[in-house]
Order: structure tokens, then C-alpha cells, then sequence
């Protein structure tokens, strides 16, 4: 599946690994299936996009629009922290472009930011990196 994710409950966090070809119906979809969960409302997420090999013809007014869908979709009232790792210029860039989308839309409750490594998105998040006990995993 080209975008993994787990939910740790136990730390509240979605952990996300996006890997090969990425098109804009993965980014949504993965959008769509997990955060419309009422039990992850207010979780702080982690997108690592280092195994992703391609990101197809990405446009702004995609990336806004997914920005915008997911400000719609954030728990109202309850501020989370959401951090990409990308290490790929393209991918970092769009991650970026993202950030500020995101951050201009007056719905977004999280606060997102774009590392280059998962060291930087785990301090962010103030998280240690890895898995906890109580979890489930699943593929968008």
C-alpha cells in the first residue's frame, strides 16, 4: 500500500510511512480513512516520506485543497502537532507548501512542520522514535 499507518493510542499519534509511486487519490485517502476516526480527534501525526520514489504530477491547488480538507477535519478546540519527515527536495517542498496552506487556514487546529530527518519530527513532536504497546496498523 503506498501509505502505511499505525495509530498508538497509548502516545495518541498517527505514524504514517509513505512508500514507491504517490498520487493525489493516496494523499486523500489516507486523509479520508483516518482522521474521519472519532478516536484519533486530537492525535498528533508523524508522515515519514522518505521511501516514497515518486509523487505524481503534484499541482498547488491539489495540495491546497488536501490542506483544506484536512483543516476541515481537525477536532475542534484541541490544538495536536503534525511533522512530515522529507528528505527529498520535492517532497520536502510540497510538504512545505503544505505547511503554509495549512497554517493560513482559520479551521486548522494542528501545527504542522517539515523535517529532514526523524530525529527532528520525533523532538518536535516530543516523542521517543518507534512503536508503543497499545496500537493498531493499517494501510490506506
Amino acid at each position: 500500500m503506498p501509505i502505511e499507518y499505525t495509530i498508538d493510542h497509548k502516545r495518541r499519534l498517527v505514524l504514517a510511512c509513505g512508500r514507491g509511486v504517490l498520487t493525489e487519490k493516496d494523499f486523500f485517502g489516507y486523509q479520508r480513512e483516518v482522521w474521519s476516526r472519532p478516536e484519533v480527534a486530537g492525535y498528533d501525526e508523524l508522515v515519514d516520506m522518505n521511501a516514497v520514489e515518486r509523487i505524481v504530477d503534484p499541482t498547488p491547488e491539489q495540495i491546497q485543497d488536501l490542506a483544506r480538507l484536512s483543516a476541515s477535519m481537525d477536532a475542534g478546540g484541541a490544538s495536536a502537532k503534525f511533522a512530515i519527515v522529507a528528505s527529498k527536495d520535492l517532497a520536502y517542498g510540497l510538504g512545505r507548501m503544505y505547511e503554509i496552506y495549512r497554517g493560513l487556514n482559520k479551521q486548522s487546529t494542528k501545527d504542522v512542520a517539515v523535517f529532514r530527518t526523524r530525529e527532528e519530527a520525533c523532538a518536535y513532536l516530543g516523542i521517543a522514535d518507534g512503536p508503543a504497546d497499545a496500537k493498531e496498523s493499517q494501510s490506506a
